[in-house]
């Protein structure tokens, strides 16, 4: 029987889940119709299932019933985890590889955890930091094992790849520990919506900027592209995106955040039974010590 207690972490495991679908649903339709196409065109769609969502479950369509505490601060932190964090993380990419980009994604955890302590007072007991550390070490073991067969890592990297890549971990952390702070006791989903509609702001904006609206659209009459943003609107900012917040609320940003980041090496399945990659030895054993590490969260 599922412990209650554990409802939190149970939430994290979910959305980890959810974010490993639209990892693999992303991927394709980022190439297809690039990185920002994809970020507006998914935020668009999420917001829509939301708010249907909303309706049937809540009543409200829209997040009237925020207060303007949880308005403030939700918004914020959109603008800092979907288009900061995320803007930041997919420009790391074509610089760093996504090896190196997820790997720096490792560091999410122990930020998350840091930020909460000083702003929020959370603690962690002993035996959780290890677990984290744990689940930090196996992910970290099979994201440097990925790529050309290489095990080795170097440091011989871009610095500006390297350094959009930290602030894209960083807009993740603070995103997340915002997003508590802000939520409060609100409705977890609401709450989404109240973010997604921050980071289509922003997107808006960037997309206004850079003058890429003739290519949003016609991203829009691609239809695998869009099958694949679709299927990642679902499990990303829709259900994952929510989920975390269910996450952040029953247990703490710490070990929300360390159970949301083993998405690395809940890809290695799926990447051998669709893509048909070799895995290496060295990521079996990372996936072990990462699913060790989340036992350990739950004791």
């Amino acid at each position: 029987m599922i412990n209650i207690n554990h409802f939190g972490e149970i939430a994290a495991l979910f959305t980890a889940f959810c974010w490993t679908i639209t990892a693999l649903a992303f991927e394709s339709a980022t190439k297809k119709v690039g990185t920002i196409a994809v970020n507006i065109t998914r935020l668009a769609i999420a917001f829509v299932l939301l708010s249907v969502l909303n309706l049937m479950l809540r009543g409200p369509l829209f997040p009237i019933d925020a207060t303007g505490h949880q308005w403030f601060w939700l918004a914020v932190s959109g603008l800092v985890g979907f288009v900061l964090g995320d803007y930041f993380l997919f420009k790391s990419y074509p610089i760093v590889g996504s090896r190196i980009a997820m790997l720096m994604m490792t560091l999410v955890p122990p930020m998350t955890a840091l930020i909460g302590w000083l702003i929020l007072g959370e603690s962690m007991l002993l035996k959780h930091v290890f677990g984290m550390l744990l689940v930090m070490i196996g992910i970290g073991m099979a994201v440097l094992s990925r790529g050309n067969g290489n095990s080795n890592f170097s440091f011989n990297q871009p610095i500006k790849g390297l350094l959009f890549a930290f602030l894209g971990a960083i807009g993740q952390a603070v995103g997340l520990v915002l997003s508590k702070y802000g939520m409060e006791d609100y409705n977890p989903f609401a709450a989404t919506q109240i973010r997604i509609i921050a980071g289509l702001i922003g997107f808006v904006l960037i997309v206004s900027y850079l003058k890429r609206w003739k290519s949003i659209f016609n991203s829009l009459k691609t239809k695998k592209a869009m099958s694949g943003i679709t299927l990642g609107s679902v499990f990303g900012p829709f259900l994952g995106v929510s989920f975390s917040l269910v996450a952040i609320k029953y247990t703490s940003t710490g070990i929300a955040s360390t159970l949301m980041a083993i998405v690395p090496v809940l890809i290695i399945p799926p990447a051998i039974i669709m893509f048909r990659q070799k895995v290496s030895v060295r990521e079996i054993i990372g996936a072990i010590v990462s699913v060790i590490g989340v036992v350990f969260l739950f004791l």
